[in-house]
């Protein structure tokens, strides 16, 4: 189960207890900023992408889009989202659920900027109706230096 890997993955890397199971899911930004209880902007979305053969996830602040430009500028490529019926089989999270944490084998995962706003982020667990606290530096920790990407524009 998706839930259980990612619980697994965070507690393999120091981070246990940071899953938090929700009586409902969410299926809006604005909808798990509620849940929460925190900004729409602290939720940290993960974003799938076919980068050629590859997948890639971006995982960016809950009021950030991918900027075409920007994205094409550091990928090489447009941007191409994982289509809905693959992104399970690709990322190995339900759609709902998708996270950074405990992916499958091969998927890239990338920091957008956005999230370097935020002392904690959340971002889903893995299933619809569970999410994780986490801070900028531990994704860091997590994904190095290198995985950080400016690929997105904010509201004005």
């Amino acid at each position: 189960m998706s839930l259980d890997a990612v619980k697994s993955y965070l507690s393999e890397h120091g981070l246990p207890d940071r899953v938090t199971v929700h009586a409902e899911t969410s299926d809006t930004v604005e909808h798990a900023a509620a849940l929460i209880g925190c900004k729409p902007e602290q939720i940290a979305k993960s974003m799938g992408f076919l980068l050629d053969e590859e997948a890639l996830l971006v995982v960016t602040s809950g009021d950030a889009k991918i900027s075409n430009s920007k994205y094409k500028e550091r990928f090489h490529k447009k941007a191409k989202m994982i289509p809905w019926e693959m992104v399970e089989a690709v990322t190995g999270h339900e759609p709902g659920g998708v996270c950074p944490f405990a992916v499958k084998s091969g998927v890239k995962v990338y920091l957008d900027r956005s999230l370097l706003r935020f002392e904690t982020v959340y971002a889903a667990a893995g299933t619809p109706n569970s999410t994780t606290r986490v801070t900028p530096s531990e994704l860091e920790t997590l994904f190095g230096k290198g995985a950080w990407v400016d690929v997105c524009t904010l509201p004005e």
